[in-house]
């Protein structure tokens, strides 16, 4: 082969891609014979043994039914079939069903022994990277990018995903049909066992057959109408058949594999017992295929996710399939509770099981600089982690920080601990710049990807770029400190974004400390093999970022959450009791809301609605606290928290739950306690949309220049008012603008402020202080265009970005004495509160670049048309456009010098080109 030209190249190319599709095809025929004929033959085996039990049940002895002692059996023993079912036989050849890229070798007995030899439920992974279609394997066995079977590229319209949806279903089918053999050849022993199990020399007891044989009838049942329902559809199929309704009834039977799982340790542990006892049932017991039905849950899951996204979202089966997706998953997830602590276990020198409780990623606070720890919870003992730098192609390993056995750890007391020591830290306008850059970059991303020529370098740049951030990001946001102690030397300090985590961290040591644990001393040989079994027994892979997110995973929430808690039930004593409100976004959570402190009560009944903005959220936490109003127990520390938390819980942000304009009501059971509250979402792209009030009276949605010339004021009353009272008693509180006020307090404000009511002033004055914040806020965000104004907006955003400051000074305020008088004088007033805020930054942890976050993007932003021409079309999207650019602006004027508003309409020195 000389090839000389491209032509010739490609044509040759071309050649070799057709000559390896045909050895791939021949290959997958014959690894499906290979399938066939093992059945085949396990069958035939199977039914020999029967004929020959059935023929030595007249000349059996009565005798029992497990004793190694016994004799004279030889004439009745079972026959050896090489292999009843070998562990291949669910496994389908990789090209031609596309499920399963590892060949057709099984697991061994071997395989499914556990470090400590006990026979072991393989973990189950419900992650749609599983499936083959979404993750493949390479040389070295790493995980590499998924390819599409060559004429099933994207874009072939409904035709290549009716095709590709029939190729599945064909491949399950036909993988259903071997399973449903297994089944039968599992079956087939029982039969004969129970017909000896009423003789003399019973191989096993009644008891034992029905203990180690548990509801693989039933199971088997279920799949053969499966199959018998879903192959006519198959067979005759167009784009009119139906199959989620089979996929749904499968799915909600799962009950039955519940069963199954609930009695797999005890009939692997009678199986074990009697093969120790009966050397003619041993030769049974080492093929027994007992993991195979959980097995085969998985594969129906990853069916379903590969099901999804061939179905398009307005066909029938697409809702049916979603549940039964919910339904497996959900399954799944429970059985992997129950699963994972006899997957994640080592053995000890000693021959004792050493399990993994918990890991995660963890800042550790280490010589005054943070730094990113792999954290390790085993049942005796706490180990902290790094990733050792390795070359190119050679598998990551973790090097030993230090570790404390559980025995001698302890979480320091208030009264004990030392204050801080001095954290490097990062000013919270460069957090904000930080996020800010994130989801710039995310945009860019998306349209990178739109784009018809989009290079594929491009994108990994982009990602890189992205990683960075985030994982900087994810390093220098955490401030919740989390201490512990180790008896017989040093203490160590790890920092926490969210107080929920820490209390799981904590609970969890507790938990394993109640045991009788015994100090160890590991050798440094012990603690090598340790932290080299840390890489394989960790169950948190990556940091939590989205750049290492999978382009499927849903990109989350973009916009405001309202959330009403209602109230709280369950409490065994009189507490004063409130509950906090945490989100995700940007991979860790942040706490957003706080109710009310009810007090002496066992059933708090808050009814307080809260907004809360997301970023990119898909859970919602609730903790419940017990307040501590003793004074002795405060700490110094403004970030640690001292009150008890009674019980917490979370729930998944479902896009097609709470995007509805309905409220959508639901329950968090926590440690016996429930929380009722309900939620509904309002999409960014929605909240930008400023409605002008269609009335005549009130302040709220009215232009800023009616109501000033109606009050006959410079400045709207509710901006004084609201000015004047945070100035008064809310200048000290911590995240004064930024803490979410109570929605029903808000929404009576707005409503008095619209009435005119005339004690107004005695209602701010008892009102709670974030609720007048939030009043203002609310004020500015619903003014039917932004405070400085549709018209300017793109003027500002080009005079912030001018690199010469005096070029940018001129601009600045020559676009200042553009705007109406009323919308200046309001600003100039607002900015001069703002500033007064900050001058408390010490207390109230508000800097100048927090207060131009909060307010920015309300006082400044696109308008409808701005927006359509930018061609912004993700929520994410319209939350990350000029965002940075409306916080400089805000951000400019803040930190600039006193502005009067007569000097400035006296000077004509400034930058006066048009606008």
């Amino acid at each position: 082969m000389n090839p000389s030209s491209v032509e010739d190249i490609e044509a040759e190319l071309e050649k070799c891609k057709a000559n390896l599709k045909v050895l791939q095809q021949a290959l997958s025929e014959e690894k499906f014979k290979v399938i066939y004929l093992q059945t085949t033959i396990a069958q035939k085996k199977t039914c020999d043994f029967e004929r020959r039990c059935n023929k030595g049940k007249a000349d059996s002895k009565k005798d029992s039914p497990c004793d190694s002692d016994s004799k004279g059996g030889d004439e009745h023993a079972l026959p050896c079939p090489s292999r009843l079912v070998t562990g291949d036989l669910l496994t389908l050849p990789s090209d031609y069903f596309n499920y399963n890229t590892d060949g057709y070798e099984g697991d061994t007995a071997e395989d499914r022994k556990s470090q400590d030899g006990s026979e072991t439920m393989p973990f189950i992974d419900e992650s749609p990277t599983m499936s083959p279609h979404l993750c493949a394997r390479g040389q070295d066995g790493e995980a590499v990018s998924p390819t599409r079977p060559e004429g099933l590229l994207p874009g072939g319209g409904i035709e290549k995903g009716l095709e590709m949806k029939k190729l599945v279903l064909s491949g399950f089918l036909a993988s259903e049909g071997i399973y449903i053999n297994q089944l039968e050849a599992l079956l087939l022993p029982m039969k004969p066992l129970k017909a000896t199990a009423t003789t003399s020399k019973p191989v096993l007891t009644m008891e034992q057959i029905d203990t180690i044989f548990f509801m693989i009838q039933d199971i088997f049942e279920i799949h053969k109408e499966f199959y018998d329902a879903l192959s006519p559809n198959i067979q005759q199929w167009d784009e009119k058949v139906t199959v989620g309704h089979l996929f749904q009834k499968l799915a909600s039977q799962l009950g039955v594999y519940k069963a199954f799982v609930d009695n797999y340790k005890v009939a692997v542990e009678t199986a074990e017992k009697c093969s120790q006892a009966n050397s003619q049932f041993q030769k049974i017991s080492e093929v027994t295929l007992l993991y195979k039905p959980i097995d085969r849950v998985t594969r129906s899951t990853l069916v379903l996710h590969d099901l999804l996204k061939h179905t398009p979202k307005d066909h029938p089966d697409f809702t049916l399939l979603q549940d039964a997706l919910r339904i497996s998953q959900n399954f799944l997830s429970s059985i992997n509770e129950e699963i994972d602590p006899r997957r994640t276990a080592v053995t000890t020198p000693k021959g004792e099981v050493r399990q993994l409780v918990k890991d995660g990623f963890l800042v550790e606070v280490s010589e005054g600089s943070r730094k990113l720890r792999h954290v390790f919870l085993f049942t005796d003992l706490l180990l902290c982690a790094k990733m050792k730098k390795t070359a190119v192609g050679r598998h990551q390993q973790y090097e030993c920080k230090w570790y404390i056995p559980l025995a001698d750890l302890s979480f320091q007391t208030l009264d004990d601990s030392d204050s801080l020591p001095h954290v490097q830290t990062l000013p919270e306008h460069e957090i904000e710049e930080m996020k800010i850059k994130i989801s710039s970059i995310k945009s860019e991303i998306q349209k990178e990807k739109k784009a018809q020529k989009a290079q594929s370098r491009n994108v990994d740049r982009l990602r890189k770029k992205m990683n960075e951030q985030e994982s900087c990001l994810l390093l220098h946001s955490p401030t919740i400190p989390f201490r512990i102690h180790n008896k017989h030397g040093k203490s160590y300090l790890f920092l926490l974004s969210s107080d929920y985590e820490r209390s799981e961290w904590r609970e969890s040591i507790q938990k394993l400390q109640k045991k009788d644990l015994q100090a160890c001393v590991l050798s440094s040989v012990e603690l090598q093999v340790l932290t080299g079994s840390c890489f394989k027994l960790r169950t948190v892979h990556n940091i939590p970022v989205t750049s290492n997110k999978d382009d499927d995973e849903s990109p989350g929430l973009y916009g405001f959450l309202h959330v009403i808690v209602h109230k709280a039930t369950g409490f065994k004593e009189s507490a004063n009791l409130y509950c906090t409100l945490e989100v995700d976004s940007f991979g860790y959570f942040v706490s957003k809301a706080k109710t009310r402190v009810f007090r002496d009560t066992t059933e708090p009944r808050w009814n307080e609605e809260f907004e809360i903005e997301l970023e990119g959220s898909q859970c919602l936490r609730i903790l419940c606290y017990e307040k501590c109003y003793d004074k002795s127990k405060l700490n110094k520390d403004d970030n640690e928290i001292v009150d008890k938390i009674m019980g917490k819980g979370q729930v998944q942000l479902d896009p097609q739950t709470v995007q509805s304009k309905n409220w959508h009501m639901d329950v968090i059971e926590m440690n016996g306690i429930k929380v009722e509250f309900s939620m509904k979402f309002t999409s960014r792209d929605l909240s930008l949309k400023r409605t002008p009030s269609k009335k005549q009276s009130g302040v709220f949605g009215v232009k800023i220049s009616v109501v000033t010339k109606r009050e006959r004021s410079k400045v709207p009353y509710i901006v004084r008012q609201c000015i004047e009272e945070v100035e008064k008693r809310g200048i000290d509180e911590v995240g004064i603008y930024r803490i979410s006020g109570v929605a029903t307090d808000i929404q009576a404000l707005k409503a008095a402020f619209d009435a005119n009511t005339k004690d107004i002033l005695v209602m701010l004055s008892d009102m709670d202080i974030n609720a007048i914040a939030g009043t203002l806020k609310l004020y500015f965000r619903e003014l039917p265009e932004p405070l400085l104004t549709d018209r300017l907006y793109p003027a500002f955003m080009e005079g912030i970005a001018l690199s010469d400051p005096a070029a940018k000074e001129n601009c600045m305020m020559h676009l200042l004495r553009s705007l109406p008088d009323p919308n200046l004088i309001t600003f100039l007033t607002l900015l001069e509160h703002l500033k007064r805020v900050a001058e408390k930054e010490p207390v109230n942890k508000m800097s100048l670049h927090n207060l131009a976050t909060v307010f920015g993007p309300t006082l400044l932003r696109p308008s409808e048309s701005e927006i359509s021409k930018a061609h912004i079309t993700l929520a994410s999207d319209i939350w990350s456009h000029d965002v940075m650019a409306q916080v400089q602006v805000l951000l400019y004027y803040l930190q600039h010098p006193p502005i009067s508003f007569a000097e400035l309409k006296k000077n004509t020195l400034y930058f006066s080109t048009d606008v």
